[in-house]
C-alpha cells in the first residue's frame, strides 16, 4: 500500500496529503496533491540517508512559494515574451506574472492546483488535472496526467496531455538538487555534464534573443564534466545579465541522456534521461533572497525552448486536437563514493 499523511492546509481550509513512493532502504520519495510537488527525495549517501532536493514545511508555504520548488510546471514552462502570443490567427494574452512576460504557465499554473491522484500503490502514483479553457489566458480545456514510477534506484516522470483547441504547451518538473543533502555545502561544487553543443542567449528580461550559440569557450559549455563554480566566469555578458545561470541549453540530438550531476561531498551521482530537445539550467541565485537560509539547489529542467509560440524557427510547441502530448523525464541515481573519478561516475550511473 502506499502510505499517505496530510501535509497542513492551505488558507482557505484546502487539505493537502503527501504521498510516499519506496522505502527506507533504497530512493524514496514524497509527492504533495498540491501541484503534484516533489517534496522530499532521498537516497543512501556516504553520510547515511541523504536528502537530494530543497523543500519546505507545509501545504501554505508551497502555495505561496515565489521559486517553483518541485512543482510540475505547465501549462507552458519557462518564459512566453510579453505574455501573448499569435496562435493561428488569433492573439492570445496570458497571465503576465514576471513583469511583462508569463512565467512556468501563470500566476497560479499547475504548481499551485491540487491534482486527483488515481489508483496509487507503493511505486506508482497517477496524477489528474483539467485545466479548463480560458485559464491564465490559455485556449482549450486540457487534460493532463503526470504518473510517478518509482522502480529500483529510478524515478521516472512521464506527462500525457490532450485539447479540446489548439494551446501552447511545454509542460516540465522543477526540483532544486543539491546531492550533497547539506546546505552549508554549495550546490555549484557539484560536478555537471550536459551533451548541449548550443545554448539559447537571452535578453534583460531572460527572453530568448532568437538564435542558438554554440557553447564552445563559454561558461555554458558542460560537454565534460566539471563544476559551476569552474565553469562560472564573471566576465561573460549572459552570465551578467541572468545574474547567474538560467539559460535553456539545446541538447544533442544524438545524446541518450540530458545531464548527469554528482556530488563528491555525499558520493551520490545523478542522471537524467529525457524526450525533451533542451534543458534549462538554473543555478538557484534566487533563492538567497527568497528563501534566505534555505541553500542553492541546481534545476536541471527537461522542456521545449523557452517563448517558442513567438518564434518560428524554434520547435513547435502547439498542442492541437486528436494528438496526445508525451514527455517522459526519469531520474536515475547511483552511489559511486566520494571524490571519484567521472569515468567511475558514469559508469556507475550507466549501471544503476
Amino acid at each position: 500500500m502506499t502510505r499517505t499523511r496530510p501535509f497542513g492546509r492551505l488558507d482557505d481550509g484546502t487539505p493537502v496529503h503527501a504521498w510516499t513512493l519506496g522505502d527506507a532502504e533504497g530512493l524514496s520519495a514524497e509527492i504533495l496533491d498540491l501541484g503534484g510537488i516533489l517534496a522530499r527525495l532521498e537516497f543512501p549517501g556516504a553520510h547515511g540517508r541523504t536528502g537530494l532536493v530543497l523543500g519546505l514545511g507545509d501545504a501554505q508555504a508551497y502555495h505561496d512559494d515565489p521559486a517553483y520548488l518541485g512543482i510540475l510546471v505547465g501549462r507552458f514552462g519557462n518564459r512566453i515574451a510579453g505574455a501573448a502570443c499569435t496562435l493561428d490567427g488569433e492573439r492570445l494574452r496570458l497571465t503576465a506574472n514576471q513583469g511583462r512576460n508569463h512565467l512556468h504557465g501563470g500566476a497560479s499554473g499547475f504548481g499551485r492546483r491540487l491534482w486527483t491522484v488515481e489508483a496509487p500503490d507503493a511505486s506508482t502514483l497517477v496524477m489528474r488535472y483539467r485545466s479548463p479553457h480560458g485559464e491564465e489566458g490559455y485556449p482549450g480545456n486540457l487534460d493532463v496526467r503526470a504518473t510517478y514510477r518509482l522502480q529500483g534506484a529510478r524515478l521516472r516522470l512521464d506527462f500525457e496531455a490532450t485539447s479540446d483547441r489548439p494551446t501552447p504547451f511545454n509542460p516540465t518538473h522543477h526540483p532544486y538538487f543539491n546531492l550533497a543533502g547539506d546546505p552549508a555545502v554549495p550546490a555549484s561544487a557539484q560536478w555537471l555534464q550536459v551533451p548541449a553543443s548550443g545554448y539559447l542567449p537571452v535578453d534583460e528580461a531572460l527572453i530568448p534573443l532568437g538564435e542558438v550559440a554554440g557553447v564552445s569557450g563559454s561558461p555554458f559549455d558542460f560537454r565534460a564534466a566539471r563544476t559551476l563554480d569552474a565553469a562560472f566566469d564573471g566576465r561573460d555578458p549572459q552570465l551578467g545579465t541572468a545574474g547567474g545561470y538560467d539559460h535553456c541549453l539545446v541538447l544533442d540530438a544524438h545524446s541518450d541522456y540530458a545531464a548527469m550531476l554528482y556530488s563528491p561531498h555525499s558520493g551520490i551521482a545523478l542522471r537524467i534521461d529525457s524526450d525533451a530537445p533542451a534543458l534549462q539550467l538554473y543555478g538557484g541565485h534566487g533563492l538567497d533572497r527568497q528563501h534566505p537560509g534555505l541553500g542553492r539547489g541546481l534545476c536541471l529542467e527537461p522542456q521545449g525552448f523557452p517563448d517558442a509560440p513567438n518564434r518560428p524557427a524554434f520547435p513547435d510547441a502547439i498542442l492541437r486536437p486528436g494528438t496526445t502530448f508525451r514527455r517522459r523525464i526519469e531520474y536515475r541515481f547511483a552511489m559511486p563514493g566520494r571524490a571519484r573519478p567521472w569515468e567511475e561516475v558514469a559508469a556507475a550511473l550507466e549501471r544503476a
